[in-house]
């Protein structure tokens, strides 16, 4: 089974559910082991905090979708946690407008934590391609 993934995205309409499940699907038929937070951090309040925190812990790669202007809070603090704890993650923003200063895409914090910002789902896949060669590569040392 391939490396896994949490998706980190914002789950609080109808739409942003539907496009994590599409994304959670692609990457599962791709064969990542993926944590989806709206499907398996679930309960109270804490147990949904700490159900989220090991999904992340657990992970290989964290894929953060930052839409928005600015992108979701929660995201932004699971790349943080991601970050720190010295995990690759990659930031999925198809939304054009700007959301920072001087026309950035995300904000500097967000920019310097992922490994990559791509701007469409084929350019993820692509990434998640690459950096499979670059775990492949890791082993061989």
């Amino acid at each position: 089974m391939g490396r896994h993934i949490y998706i980190a995205a914002p789950l609080f309409s109808v739409a942003e559910r539907e496009f994590n499940s599409r994304l959670c699907e692609e990457l599962e038929r791709r064969g990542y082991r993926v944590t989806l937070p709206q499907r398996d951090c679930t309960g109270d309040r804490e147990e949904i905090f700490r159900r989220c925190l090991s999904g992340i812990e657990g992970a290989d790669i964290l894929i953060a979708v930052l839409e928005g202007v600015p992108c979701d809070d929660g995201t932004a603090f699971e790349v943080g946690y991601a970050f720190a704890l010295g995990k690759r993650i990659l930031g999925l923003r198809t939304d054009f407008r700007n959301a920072g200063e001087h026309g950035a895409r995300v904000n500097l914090m967000l920019e310097k934590a992922c490994d990559r910002i791509l701007a469409c789902e084929e350019e993820l896949f692509a990434a998640l391609e690459k950096m499979e060669g670059d775990y492949g590569e890791e082993a061989e040392d």
